[in-house]
């Protein structure tokens, strides 16, 4: 598995863990039933805490990406295409949201709001 974490980014860096392993999981990078590294060697390997990788791991179980079996590891949980596919679409609608919210806070009206969407999304 290949993470890459930013340790100058605002972003935690298990949100980052989580999304990279939440990603390949819905591109199928990673299939159901593979087993994650444990969390002391993903640690290492990122140079992070263990508690860190831990707090990635439950978030991954608690949505349903990631099953963890103690005394066993961590494995990839059956992917579900329509869950993942609705778990993409909520981050879009989110992120979505945020910029309207960005855009109203410095001035724009929504006019403007959809004018700018209709160039960004021509790109």
């Amino acid at each position: 598995m290949k993470l890459i974490v930013n340790h100058s980014s605002m972003q935690p860096i298990y949100e980052q863990i989580v999304e990279q392993v939440k990603g390949q999981i819905i591109r199928g990078i990673l299939e159901a039933d593979t087993t994650l590294p444990s969390v002391r060697a993903l640690a290492k390997e990122l140079k992070v805490s263990a508690l860190t990788v831990k707090k990635a791991y439950d978030a991954l179980e608690a949505e349903g990406f990631v099953i963890t079996v103690h005394g066993k590891g961590s494995f990839v949980a059956f992917a579900n295409q329509q869950m993942m596919l609705e778990e993409k679409k909520k981050e879009v609608e989110a992120d979505l949201e945020n910029a309207i919210r960005k855009g109203r806070s410095c001035g724009m009206s929504d006019q403007e709001i959809e004018e700018l969407f209709h160039i960004v999304l021509e790109e």
